[in-house]
């Protein structure tokens, strides 16, 4: 074992950490050295999102300690950034050691003189957002993995805004968090009276909020009896989403019952992930049974939705996030102008990996659409900087997140269920479904079709994996893919665009971040971006073409795919 690891490991074997713990080290040490240098080898890293890692014993672990030191960092940032009275609101989903995360959290904070807000129980996510704001909260945290694998927990930090943390607050936080060298530093506790807990008057002001979104509450009430089946997937979604669902009127809601106990283990899935389809296969089974209108899922977290619907030979299908953000960007859009309650200087936002088709509506509804780097805090930060100059309606990005309305600042899959519901009563009062609508949208805009490539290198040596094959494709970009061009070649981190037909050069307005961006000269668009919470590089693909009618749908649709398949093949992934 290295030097520097070995270091580590005698720290905790002779500091101040419970006896379980060091038992579990010596453990390791007799049959596990490799599983021990793994946990140790580095610090798990408080980046600019917060914490995420598998649980267990370690500098590299979701732990009592990490959380504790991150928590003791983050409280010292507060205290410097803000006079007087400061709180934070706490919450926590349905993981393994989430609550006790959560708990250590809020007492960590609270020994630091923090007032803390601290949910009773699970909850969601965007509740967590929504809280910040609606109880004037200068931060907060909420303990989650999101859809990650059950071995994993994470810790998402929270502005005064509601949204996670953006510079300078990102990079002072993590420098702070950086200065707690030993859990010794860490106030664990002393301050439990500034603890309150907090729970269903809020949930009432939060349902409140997302209700206020809808644009048809008549035509929810001429459809309340759409057949919804809803699954939350062991997850938070159970104590918001049923209710949400009601307040908008509708009553034939069937809830996965497999699914509907929040349960850390899944035990029905590998992966709690509405964008597997192995995750939705119970749901799927459900809606055929139940031949539902539509079928929704929400992540542990209940901050990512998916959705299924049955296409027009009657198949059920779900739908990708891509899909599903352009028929509620569409629906935002039509319905507020149909409705008479759009506004001159509406706007929406979505990210740079997230389907252009999106901009194209926006164009030809007059609506300003801006492109933000991959996450939602940098819509959030946006809204932040045109707040008062442009009224924003509506955020999304491909991987099954929608922030909409003013009450929030991230991806909230409770407001999204409702509002997915309420465009498939729009569109079933008129004898149509979802499916129709975006063929017809299709019709109308041009077909977009988007694809996506994940490949996981994990241990010591991922990140150096995935570092090489970044570096590899910025200093020798490809000059043509699939027989086409690359026109532009867009770099992220280097915040340069290029024309390769010209030669000419432009900056790119957005923070530095490692992503890569090919721009075809048919309008295609690949994208690589190394993933900020896991140890992933993501590789997304963008082609489209014209259709004139649905009948075209099929074929076209299969044209694209093949293309899809012979740039991923060509790329060598």
């Amino acid at each position: 074992m290295q030097n520097s690891i070995q270091e580590k490991v005698n720290i905790w074997l002779a500091g101040n950490y419970d006896e379980a713990t060091k038992e579990g080290i010596r453990e390791m040490q007799a049959h596990q050295p490799e599983e021990l240098a793994d946990a140790f080898y580095k610090n798990l890293e408080f980046g600019t999102g917060g914490l995420r890692g598998i649980m267990g014993i370690g500098t590299n672990r979701m732990n009592k300690y990490t959380v504790g030191m991150a928590t003791q960092g983050y409280a010292n940032y507060l205290k410097q950034s803000f006079e007087g009275e400061i709180s934070v609101a706490i919450a926590h989903d349905c993981r393994n050691n989430s609550r006790s995360f959560a708990e250590i959290t809020a007492n960590v904070f609270a020994a630091n003189g923090i007032k803390v807000h601290l949910f009773e129980s699970l909850r969601p996510t965007p509740e967590l957002s929504f809280t910040i704001r609606h109880l004037n909260c200068k931060g907060g945290v909420v303990c989650t993995a999101s859809h990650n694998p059950k071995e994993y927990n994470g810790y998402k930090a929270y502005w005064d805004d509601g949204a996670q943390l953006v510079p300078p607050h990102d990079k002072n936080v993590i420098k702070e968090v950086e200065k707690i060298a030993s859990v010794d530093e860490v106030k664990w506790s002393g301050g439990e009276h500034n603890i309150h807990i907090i729970g269903k008057e809020v949930d009432a002001a939060y349902l409140d909020m997302v209700k206020s979104l809808s644009v048809y509450p008549e035509i929810c009430a001429q459809q309340h009896d759409l057949k919804i089946v809803y699954t939350p997937i062991h997850g938070s979604g159970i104590m918001l989403v049923p209710d949400a669902l009601k307040k908008y009127g509708f009553d034939n809601v069937h809830v996965v019952e497999a699914q509907s106990t929040p349960d850390g283990n899944f035990p029905t899935v590998i992966y709690p992930n509405p964008e597997e389809r192995e995750t939705m296969s119970i749901g799927l089974a459900k809606a055929k049974e139940l031949d539902a209108d539509i079928l929704l899922g929400t992540d542990p977290d209940a901050d990512r939705v998916g959705i299924g619907v049955k296409n027009n030979k009657g198949e059920w299908i779900l739908m990708n996030g891509n899909q599903t953000a352009l028929l509620a960007f569409n629906y935002m859009i039509e319905a507020r102008k149909a409705k008479g309650i759009a506004q001159p200087n509406d706007m929406v936002i979505k990210t740079i990996v997230t389907t252009d088709m999106i901009d194209v509506i926006a164009q030809a509804n007059d609506v300003a659409c801006y492109n933000v780097l991959t996450g939602f805090k940098w819509i959030a930060s946006l809204i932040k900087q045109k707040e008062g100059k442009e009224n924003y309606i509506v955020g999304g990005e491909e991987s099954f997140g929608l922030m909409i309305g003013q009450g929030i600042r991230d991806k909230d899959a409770v407001s999204a269920v409702t509002i997915l519901c309420e465009m498939a009563a729009y569109e079933k009062s008129k004898g149509r479904s979802l499916f129709d609508k975006l063929i017809d949208l299709y019709v109308q805009y041009g077909f977009y079709k988007e694809d996506l490539v994940s490949i996981t290198k994990k241990g010591m040596n991922g990140a150096a994996e995935i570092s090489a094959m970044m570096e590899g494709f910025r200093n020798n970009p490809p000059k043509m893919i699939d027989g086409v061009d690359v026109a532009q070649l867009l770099d992220y981190e280097w915040q340069t665009g290029k024309d390769l037909t010209n030669g000419s050069t432009w900056t790119i307005d957005l923070p530095k971040s490692n992503v890569l961006q090919f721009v075809l000269a048919d309008g295609s668009k690949i994208s690589a971006r190394p993933s900020g919470t896991e140890p992933k590089i993501k590789f997304y693909f963008s082609v489209n073409t014209k259709i004139n009618n649905a009948s075209e749908f099929e074929a076209a649709e299969k044209q694209l795919d093949a293309k899809i398949a012979r740039i991923i093949k060509e790329m060598s992934l």
